[in-house]
């Protein structure tokens, strides 16, 4: 993109979607409902997101072997493959028919158009075609190398950074704000300098998949380069955005990323069903803002934002990521807006329940900044100065 067009549209978006992703679909009863990334994109379309200036809405093919290979073993994409055309198999060892990962016939085909969404995001940033790419149909941060893991088939944000670093990125910083630790991403990267990893989520003495702890904090060959901030359940808008603002900023600062990569599960969420966070779409919608502007900041504002976690199907996740598309598309939504009509009508097809009226929850987040005192009895602040602690001094920063 010419220097000069991207100065006048400093926000231009290429917003990955393929309605195709909705097969990516363990059944009925199974937490993760893609009807949540249906009604998102139509939450979008309602408020004219993807018509915008400077939004492109794009699909891009499935991910093949030689680009999923990149995170994941052959023995394991076949083995994927192998599930799918026989969906009553069980490979324990892979991770596959298990109470978290059923198995269905679309298992590779959906995990594969997902994981190429978002490494064709990378490419389009990376190559300089918009600043901002969004595929919140993404995120699935879980699954490792060998084995499917929490509901995630293909490591979609690993294979992204993966792409970026094989396109020649030589650091890239990547940002986890879903409540479940982003383990996947961070062993993908664990012992690889260039990579940044930064996972802000409930404590693992008390939700899967047990692991972010503090001391988590890079291979021999990498030290800092993983950062973990555990929070303490029951943490609120005001503890998650002290936590947030005490850690990410300074960490990106000292980095210098040439590219953000982001994921935003929203089951932060007070309402939602797997966790045990009490975040408000409010506080959702500020980090997801101050990431673009750490983006602007940092990275020249090349910034992939990913979707993730979020089991609040109607109430919560569509708002969040209409909240996230708008941010990335330099058109940000008033809180107290309406949500429209047309929306709450396909919200009542699809699931007979009743849509949010606004795109708030009717919170006002604020919250104490770190550097304006540190409460020694505070779990919460415990747990922010035990993730500087870990990694500061790595990055030449005092804790």
């Amino acid at each position: 993109m010419p220097d000069a067009e991207r100065d006048d549209n400093p926000c231009g978006l290429h917003l990955f979607w393929d309605d195709a992703v909705t097969a990516y679909d363990f059944g009925p009863g199974h937490p993760m409902d893609p009807t949540r990334l249906a009604l998102t994109k139509h939450l979008v379309d309602a408020f004219g997101l993807d018509r915008g200036r400077g939004v492109t809405v794009r699909s891009a093919p499935a991910a093949g072997d030689s680009t999923l290979r990149l995170v994941h073993t052959g023995e394991y994409i076949a083995a994927v493959r192998k599930v799918a055309a026989d969906p009553d198999l069980v490979d324990l060892r892979h991770g596959l028919g298990t109470d978290d990962n059923w198995a269905f016939p679309g298992l590779h085909t959906a995990s594969a158009l997902i994981a190429g969404q978002s490494v064709a995001a990378a490419e389009s940033v990376w190559r300089g075609e918009a600043r901002h790419a969004v595929n919140f149909a993404g995120g699935l941060h879980h699954a490792m190398p060998d084995r499917a893991s929490g509901f995630c088939v293909y490591n979609d944000p690993a294979l992204a950074v993966a792409r970026l670093l094989e396109l020649g990125a030589e650091r890239v910083a990547y940002v986890d704000v879903d409540v479940h630790h982003g383990d996947g991403v961070q062993q993908a990267f664990w012992n690889d300098p260039r990579v940044l990893t930064v996972s802000l989520h409930e404590h693992p003495a008390t939700l899967f998949p047990e692991t972010g702890w503090s001391t988590e904090s890079g291979g021999p060959d990498a030290p800092g380069s993983a950062a973990n901030l555990p929070l303490p359940a029951g943490t609120g808008d005001a503890g998650w955005l002290r936590a947030f603002h005490a850690l990410v900023p300074e960490l990106l600062a000292a980095f210098r990323p040439q590219v953000l990569v982001t994921q935003h599960g929203a089951d932060t969420h007070v309402e939602d069903p797997l966790a045990h966070l009490a975040v408000s779409l409010d506080a959702q919608r500020l980090v997801a803002e101050a990431l673009h502007g750490l983006a602007h900041e940092h990275a020249d504002g090349r910034w992939i934002a990913l979707g993730g976690g979020g089991y609040a199907v109607v109430d919560v996740v569509p708002r969040t990521w209409t909240h996230l598309v708008a941010t990335a598309a330099g058109r940000p939504l008033d809180p107290a807006a309406e949500t429209p009509e047309e929306w709450r009508a396909e919200v009542y097809r699809r699931t007979r329940q009743q849509a949010p009226l606004r795109m708030t929850d009717g919170a006002a987040p604020d919250w104490r900044d770190f550097h304006d005192g540190y409460d020694p009895a505070s779990r919460l602040d415990q747990a922010i100065l035990a993730a500087r602690r870990a990694v500061y001094p790595h990055h030449g920063l005092l804790p």
